[in-house]
């Protein structure tokens, strides 16, 4: 059993920063690929980005691409999204989730049995 936690969500006008953290605990909680997903409002849940155990493999939405970066402390048992550049279209609520599977198979929410509640990311212009 894992459990997450998410941290970091706030307001922030265009342009801004902002790092969101997540925090597992649980049976081998850092043996997991990890994922970050959004969900705006009226809209599906969507892939941001994903990291392998080890931190060797990353995968991210093309649209996030050179904005967004994923990375992970195992030693601390948390992932990390910075998030630079942001936008009012990246307004969200942002979610963190594990899944054992491995590369293009972490892009899809199908696969992630574990997920945090979610923190809300408001970006004003």
């Amino acid at each position: 059993q894992v459990q997450l936690v998410e941290s970091g969500g706030g307001s922030v006008q265009a342009g801004g920063s902002l790092r969101l953290s997540c925090t597992s605990s649980g049976r081998d909680s850092t043996s997991y690929t990890m994922g970050w997903f959004r969900q705006a409002p009226g809209k599906e849940r969507e892939f941001v980005a994903s990291i392998s155990r080890n931190g060797g493999g990353t995968y991210y939405t093309n649209s996030m691409k050179g904005r967004f970066t994923i990375f992970r402390d195992n030693a601390k048992n948390t992932v990390y999204l910075q998030m630079n550049g942001l936008e009012p279209e990246d307004t969200a609520v942002y979610y963190c989730a594990t899944t054992s599977r491995v590369g293009p198979d972490s892009r899809a929410p199908r696969h992630y049995n574990y997920w945090g509640q979610g923190t809300q990311v408001t970006v004003s212009s």
